[in-house]
């Protein structure tokens, strides 16, 4: 390549580097007659999930002797709850096992060291959920290797879907008309969405732990009484628009 045209094509390169460069170094300019909004609406709904939990625990000498006391209770009351189980009305699934050692108080005469198992103790659990309600109660009363831990209600899974559907749509109603009378309060037409953020939550169900008197008049008893409240169902519409004239 000749030297003449070899220095034309560098400075042309050149030129068009600064060129775009210049481009993307210059900042976007602020957006104008933008405003952030947000509105919300709640719907108050009665709830329909009831979780029944129930527990025991067992204590001995020996880790497998613990063990199979723990899988037989469980056993028993699963056997019991599974003649009832229907999906989604009444489901059965187990809870949490655990198995630890129980040590024995540190000596301060005795040589230092790990101080050494003096039994084993234990615990399972068995979580009963569902719509049927009067079911559950009543199974309450049947399981009887296993005592009632906690009790608790919430909203179904289908139950929340349907209700977040309408309250988001009462949110998002809202927000449209808060956007039109900003617009118009600040002397403009109209207005368009330029990002927009739509978030629903219920608070979570709270189980209520039973007293141990209270689990044993619970078993004493045909059925577990219960009364399943309400749940409020919040929806948030939250964005900006840009408004015009």
């Amino acid at each position: 390549m000749h030297r003449p045209v070899r220095r034309i094509l560098i400075g042309l390169l050149a030129g068009i580097g600064v060129a775009v460069g210049s481009a993307v170094a210059q900042p976007l300019p602020p957006p104008q007659n933008v405003v952030s909004l947000a509105a919300s609406a709640s719907v108050e709904v009665a709830k329909d999930w009831l979780t029944v939990v129930f527990s025991t625990t067992r204590e001995g000498a020996d880790a497998a002797t613990v063990q199979s006391q723990l899988r037989q209770a469980l056993d028993v009351a699963l056997t019991e709850a599974r003649k009832a189980a229907r999906p989604g009305q009444l489901e059965v699934q187990t809870g949490a096992f655990s198995l630890y050692p129980r040590y024995a108080p540190v000596d301060p005469k005795a040589p230092a060291g790990r101080p050494g198992i003096a039994g084993w103790m234990g615990s399972t659990e068995l979580v009963v959920e569902g719509r049927d309600t009067q079911a559950i109660a009543q199974l309450t009363g049947r399981i009887q290797t296993l005592s009632i831990a906690r009790v608790g209600f919430s909203l179904s899974r289908e139950a929340r879907e349907k209700v977040e559907g309408d309250v988001s749509a009462q949110a998002i109603s809202r927000f449209r008309a808060r956007a039109d009378a900003v617009s118009r309060q600040f002397g403009f037409g109209g207005y368009t969405v330029r990002e927009v953020n739509v978030s629903s939550n219920e608070p979570p169900g709270q189980m209520q732990p039973l007293m141990r008197a209270q689990a044993a008049r619970a078993m004493a008893e045909e059925s577990l009484p219960v009364e399943a409240g309400k749940a409020v169902v919040t929806a948030t519409v939250s964005g900006s628009v840009q408004m015009e004239k």
